[in-house]
């Protein structure tokens, strides 16, 4: 499970931003993951506890806000999710698109004090 690994790297970021801003307290942390990246919402949501212990962050609470896989396709120019179409557009029936969205993982935010 390669979450955890990543999951400890965004704990790490998280603590040096709250030094940096001399944050005494921090709340939330919310993450941005698209449905189409290697990273698994619900295994992230079972690292965490392990990641934040020990740390300023081990009250926190974590959210998690799906990005959706979009992709434009190159033939009708339409915009349309992959997974809710099975990779086909759903105006043309191509398979002919690029992808716009959907790989991403972020930290969207933190709530301090």
């Amino acid at each position: 499970m390669h979450e955890l690994g990543v999951v400890i790297e965004v704990v790490k970021t998280v603590e040096r931003v709250a030094v940096e801003q001399d944050l005494t307290k921090i709340d939330t942390v919310v993450l941005q993951i698209g449905e189409l990246s290697s990273m698994i919402p619900k295994y992230v949501e079972q690292c965490y506890p392990a990641a934040v212990d020990g740390t300023i962050l081990e009250n926190t609470k974590l959210e998690i806000e799906i990005l959706p896989g979009n992709a434009l396709c190159k033939d009708c120019k339409k915009v349309f999710r992959l997974l809710e179409h099975h990779h086909q557009c759903p105006t043309c029936n191509t398979r002919n698109w690029d992808l716009l969205s959907g790989r991403e993982f972020f930290i969207k935010e933190m709530v301090a004090y």
